[in-house]
């Protein structure tokens, strides 16, 4: 396949063009930093590597290279785990709805028009509880990052007016080596890990290379269309996240981490792991994705490792 992909350069993008250019595909690379790119994906081992710089939120010469590709991967947007200053959340939202609708944008214009939106999004799209489960059929919450999440939806949504298959991934936190986890993993490596926040809130996770393989997977298979939560199926309580980090690290998980801490290290994106939901990948199941990782502590084995 010819893929384009936007985000390509962050946690999930690096390691999703890795996977691709492993199995032979030609790949597109939007990117805003055009140099930095280059480092990371080197032309002697991407040889089928293209690099657009672009500017998401504007039309420009970037869109005709939409054209001719089978597949775009939209996982740009600005990042979460910063304060959210007025700038800030302005920025957050902008990044995800404007680059969103200037990428359907560039697929209505192209002429060969991709087969395939592969639009993120994320858990944070069904509100925060304590007690509720959610799954695909369930309401949207109605926080910022809900209010984000569906008007990014909304413009990945037009693509199917132009008769080109759309899924959308609702993204939990994922869990690899660097992310948030490389975040908060710090408290454990000085011996002072412990419950973060109350405890109670549910951590709904996936594996780095499981939500690579998801994206791969809902790029070739023609008939996966609609939303899919990309999370593991068994997600955990804070507590026992903790507890299972601990045991993996050899190290102690008594010592509650307060809220500040943690706010101190993910700014006001700390909300995503301080509240939190439950969110079950149902229609992904029934797809009958395979998991490399569906239980935790395996997954966390194979990062810390």
């Amino acid at each position: 396949m010819k893929v384009a992909i936007t985000g390509a350069t962050g946690f999930v993008g690096t390691r999703l063009v890795k996977q691709l250019n492993t199995q032979g595909n030609e790949i597109l690379v939007l990117t805003r930093n055009s140099s930095k790119a280059r480092k990371i994906f080197p032309s002697s081992a991407f040889p089928k590597l293209e690099i657009v710089e672009y500017t998401p939120t504007q039309s420009g010469s970037w869109q005709q290279a939409i054209s001719g590709c089978d597949a775009v991967i939209n996982l740009a947007g600005e990042p979460i785990s910063e304060r959210w200053t007025p700038e800030h959340k302005k920025a957050i939202l902008e990044s995800r709805q404007l680059g969103t609708r200037k990428l359907v944008e560039a697929i209505a214009q192209a002429e060969a028009k991709p087969q395939v939106l592969i639009s993120g999004s994320a858990v944070g799209y069904y509100g925060t509880s304590e007690t509720a489960a959610f799954d695909e059929t369930s309401t949207s919450g109605n926080d910022f990052l809900a209010q984000v999440c569906q008007q990014w939806e909304a413009e990945a949504e037009k693509v199917k007016e132009l008769g080109v298959r759309l899924v959308i991934l609702r993204i939990g936190i994922v869990l690899g080596n660097g992310g948030a986890l490389g975040k908060m993993i710090n408290p454990f490596k000085m011996f002072a890990g412990g419950p973060i926040g109350s405890g109670r809130q549910w951590f709904s996770w996936i594996h780095r290379d499981d939500l690579v393989n998801l994206i791969i997977e809902a790029a070739s298979k023609q008939d996966m269309a609609g939303v899919y939560n990309a999370t593991a199926p068994n997600p955990v309580r804070m507590n026992d996240f903790c507890q299972t980090l601990g045991e993996v690290m050899n190290r102690p998980s008594w010592l509650p981490v307060p809220d500040f801490v943690l706010e101190l290290l993910l700014g006001d994106g700390a909300i995503v792991v301080l509240e939190g939901q439950q969110v079950l990948p149902k229609n992904t199941q029934a797809l009958g994705f395979q998991y490399q990782y569906p239980n935790l502590k395996p997954a966390l084995q194979e990062i810390v490792k």
